[in-house]
């Protein structure tokens, strides 16, 4: 039985699947979109895992693994390079706005902040980086971004393993006006960024 094929990249999925590479190229991509690249995973993560099911879990635990180290450098970075540098990562990561409001929310209670933050798909720097420069435990900090990012990941999992067969289908219908949505939607969001 043939593989349906989602959409063009799909093709791509498959060779990707195939590669030895694949899960430390993903184990690179979940690092980076913790600390650089601001788009979220999960746009590689659904159609993968749609694509593979019986790869569901294994690659939500990489991409939580490539998470969490990155997640370990953030913090790391803020703990020993906010003080000289503070300025010019926070606006590399967001505005001072941002990190103040996350630190006023963090000072109340750190590991709910951090939780809340991990779970919702907004950069998770200015977490990483007021986390280490406060002091806050590394490992209440981990253990929230382990809970909170596994949450999601996991959490994508379970919803390919419930309802996957309908996802696919509704992709395979609608893969063109759910692609320009998210093209839509990814270019509002940097239209907002930039203009912000």
């Amino acid at each position: 039985m043939s593989k349906p094929r989602l959409f063009s990249a799909s093709a791509w999925l498959d060779r990707l699947d195939r590669s030895g590479h694949a899960m430390w190229l993903l184990f690179v991509a979940s690092m980076m979109e913790t600390l650089i690249i601001p788009i979220p995973i999960e746009v590689i993560l659904i159609p993968w895992m749609l694509c593979h099911p019986h790869r569901k879990w294994s690659i939500a635990g990489v991409a939580l693994a490539g998470n969490l180290t990155a997640a370990t450098i953030g913090y790391y970075l803020g703990a020993f390079a906010m003080e000289q540098w503070g300025d010019t990562l926070i606006g590399f990561f967001g505005d001072q706005a941002t990190y103040d409001s996350f630190q006023a929310r963090f000072e109340q209670n750190g590991f709910v902040a951090i939780l809340a933050i991990g779970i919702v798909p907004i950069p998770f720097q200015i977490a990483m980086l007021a986390a280490g420069a406060s002091g806050y435990s590394f490992v209440l900090f981990l253990l929230a971004a382990m809970l909170a990012r596994g949450a999601r990941y996991f959490g994508l999992a379970t919803l390919v393993a419930v309802a996957g067969d309908a996802a696919l289908r509704l992709w395979e219908r609608h893969s063109k006006p759910i692609g320009i949505a998210g093209l839509f939607l990814f270019g509002f969001w940097l239209w907002y960024e930039i203009a912000g």
